[in-house]
């Protein structure tokens, strides 16, 4: 994908936080400083712009210390904002890097339903693909026939096994299957679909607690990666479903999808702000190549308004 082409797709995805910044930015021009009130406004506009309170005041804060030496226009603080954002997300860009010895690495996919996370774990592999390594899935998820005949539509598309069970089976023995086997064929990579039902935490905390014993006793370091899939367009909710899912699943790293359209992206800022997980990739279509790394300078710049 060409950069132009990348730039348009990741732009479809910050539209509304770009257009929200135009509408608050619009009045706020100054000399070679920035007053209170007019940094008042700049908080206001972040904040409405999803990037969060923690972030809208690490960069007001940052912008009251600027001096512009050729005037505080609308494009002169778009590029300091654009500077600071990006200084908030470099930290957080982790490629999810298959490093486990003995293999398999062993990647839990989490997150709740209508997020994604079947689709993003079919593009997962095929990204792992392209970089040499194989591939295995489990189809983790159980409390949904749908979950499990997807994944199994989309791993026949790209070419990669299934290790799947019944509806309604137990998710640990379908890992333990799926880890046997791996491991058996010296597989790089496991990456297991699991159930997404927050309306009943504990349920999906046991879930999850029988899956980690069970990874345990054939490697005690499994799982290497816990990654939480958000739908962007939630917005300020992705941000409670990093604290819930912390809690129940002990997250690791962060993939951001929806990215095309509409989606209220400026979210991806106030996750990194606030907890600091890396974020290891963006999604920003429905094809399966559409799982792209994370740009955190392209992204700080397309927020702002100046890419």
């Amino acid at each position: 994908m060409s950069e132009e082409t990348w730039t348009d797709r990741v732009f479809g995805g910050f539209r509304k936080t770009s257009e929200r910044l135009t509408e608050n930015l619009s009045g706020i021009v100054s000399k070679t400083r920035l007053d209170e009130a007019q940094l008042d406004d700049l908080e206001d506009a972040l904040i409405l712009s999803d990037l969060g309170p923690r972030a809208a005041r690490r960069i007001r804060d940052k912008l009251a210390g600027e001096r512009f030496e050729r005037g505080a226009d609308e494009q002169s603080i778009r590029e300091a904002m654009a500077k600071e954002i990006a200084a908030i997300l470099r930290p957080v860009a982790k490629p999810l890097d298959i490093v486990a010895f003995p293999r398999p690495q062993v990647i839990l996919v989490i997150g709740v339903n209508g997020s994604g996370k079947t689709t993003t774990i079919a593009k997962l592999g095929h990204l792992f693909q392209e970089l040499d390594y194989g591939v295995l899935f489990a189809a983790g998820d159980t409390f949904r026939a749908a979950a499990i005949e997807q994944l199994a539509v989309w791993a026949d598309r790209i070419g990669v096994e299934v290790v799947r069970g019944p509806e309604g089976g137990d998710p640990a023995s379908i890992v333990f299957d799926a880890v046997k086997l791996a491991t058996d064929k010296g597989t790089d990579a496991l990456i297991v679909d699991t159930a997404g039902r927050l309306q009943n935490k504990r349920e999906l905390m046991e879930e999850l607690a029988k899956i980690r014993r069970v990874l345990g006793r054939i490697n005690p370091e499994a799982p290497h990666d816990v990654v939480l899939v958000l739908d962007a367009t939630n917005g300020q909710n992705a941000l409670q479903q990093i604290e819930v899912f912390k809690e129940v699943a002990g997250v690791t790293g962060l993939i951001m999808t929806k990215l095309d359209g509409t989606a209220r992206g400026g979210v991806l800022v106030a996750a990194a702000e606030q907890y600091g997980l890396p974020i290891h990739a963006i999604g920003v279509g429905e094809k399966i190549d559409d799982l792209r790394p994370f740009d955190p300078d392209l992204v700080a710049r397309v927020i702002a308004g100046v890419a």
